[in-house]
């Protein structure tokens, strides 16, 4: 049987990630995953496809802080896991590729440590719960789904027999944080989640929508924070290649809400059609 190995979120969009023994599964996504952002001066997303140092900003949860800290500097800011916003304050208009998204900065303060440390001006905001970033309707189910600032789903997986598999062609083999799931599993068949369409981790019910299509992030040494050359893009491409698209991992929604651990059992219920 399929078994869920690793869970990861990944609180503030394009850092580091924190790998989880259970998460609780929210209507957006995993709780803390992407509810935090950097933006620029236009309010445009940060990204490592940009900025690869992005990758050393290393987050773990302290109590009831986000701690961050840049990994090369040894400098640490911590950031309230639940901020609290007066009525007062203005929302900020924010991108996320094609999406236009309300959201609050945290503080200047954390912007300004933020700002510093990468050397150009940055804001770091949060996604209240009021602000609904709803899913592309081609892939949803019921037209209510809404995910966080991910790039456009809630949930990313990936079986770590296609990573072994892709490991297996490569000259330097790479960790699954080049991909960055939030949900991995052993005793698969390469590929395989491709295949998924409704599926159960544990008690909590979710649906494969659509094959990832990568990019040049995948390229990003994520301990170092610099591009690395050309694969695992590049040998991927040799044989994922569906469309022009560079194919590695399966965007998935939730159909429910619920807590996922570690060692849980996955079960297919269906799988998509060809």
């Amino acid at each position: 049987m399929q078994q869920l190995s690793e869970i990861w979120v990944y609180p503030v969009k394009s850092l580091g990630g924190i790998q989880l023994q259970e998460s609780k599964v929210t209507d957006r996504g995993l709780e803390l995953d992407r509810r935090w952002l950097l933006i620029d001066d236009n309010g445009r997303f940060l990204s490592q496809r940009e900025y690869p140092e992005l990758a050393l900003f290393k987050p773990e949860i302290a109590g009831d802080f986000l701690k961050i800290t840049q990994r090369v500097l040894l400098e640490s800011i911590d950031i309230p896991l639940r901020p609290v916003f007066s009525d007062k304050i203005s929302k900020i208009e924010v991108i996320v590729w094609d999406d236009t998204i309300e959201a609050c900065e945290v503080s200047e303060t954390i912007s300004d440590w933020f700002t510093r440390l990468l050397g150009f001006s940055v804001r770091l905001v949060y996604m209240p719960d009021e602000s609904e970033r709803k899913l592309d309707a081609r892939y949803a189910i019921t037209g209510d789904e809404i995910t966080s600032f991910s790039d456009a789903y809630p949930f990313l997986i990936i079986g770590q027999s296609s990573l072994d598999d892709l490991n297996g062609r490569l000259k330097v083999k790479v960790s699954m944080n080049r991909f960055r799931p939030n949900f991995v599993f052993t005793n698969g068949e390469v590929f395989e989640e491709d295949t998924w369409r409704e599926f159960k981790i544990g008690n909590v019910s979710f649906v494969g929508v659509k094959p990832c299509d990568r990019c040049v992030m995948t390229t990003v040494d994520q301990e170092k924070g610099v591009f690395s050359g050309k694969d695992p893009l590049k040998t991927l491409a040799k044989y994922r290649n569906f469309g022009n698209k560079v194919l590695f991992g399966q965007n998935v929604i939730g159909l429910g809400l619920g807590i996922v651990s570690v060692g849980d059992e996955i079960r297919v219920l269906s799988h998509n059609k060809k």
